[in-house]
């Protein structure tokens, strides 16, 4: 990447990408998908609702140690369809050298739909 187009972002630009808590309700296979993938049913609480995305988490995550984890998610981008999917939000996570992506979360557990700032 090059370092100068990396400070081309204004605040006015940052504050249009809403990114909330949510807490993971489900997590299921997604054998369609053409990386290994699961789709997420995330909550985000009443103003925002319950929302479903695919995440390529398979490598550093079990499905059955999914539910229940509050994850960071953007929830403003247009839906995208996947395949017979659609997803709805955006799962934020940082990636290491070999691809595993590492879910961004909050330390304490906090009310579904906090916004990030």
């Amino acid at each position: 990447m090059n370092p100068e187009s990396e400070n081309n972002l204004t605040w006015a630009e940052f504050e249009k990408v809403e990114m909330r808590v949510g807490t993971i309700l489900e997590a299921n296979d997604f054998p369609e998908a053409r990386k290994p993938a699961y789709q997420l049913v995330i909550d985000f609480g009443p103003a925002i609702g319950i929302r479903k995305t695919s995440a390529q988490i398979t490598k550093r995550y079990k499905k059955e140690d999914l539910a229940g984890r509050q994850i960071v998610s953007v929830v403003n981008f247009p839906k995208k369809q996947i395949g017979k999917f659609m997803s709805e939000c955006l799962v934020l996570g940082a990636v290491g050298e070999e691809g595993e992506v590492i879910l961004l979360a909050p330390d304490f557990k906090v009310e579904n739909g906090l916004k990030i700032g």
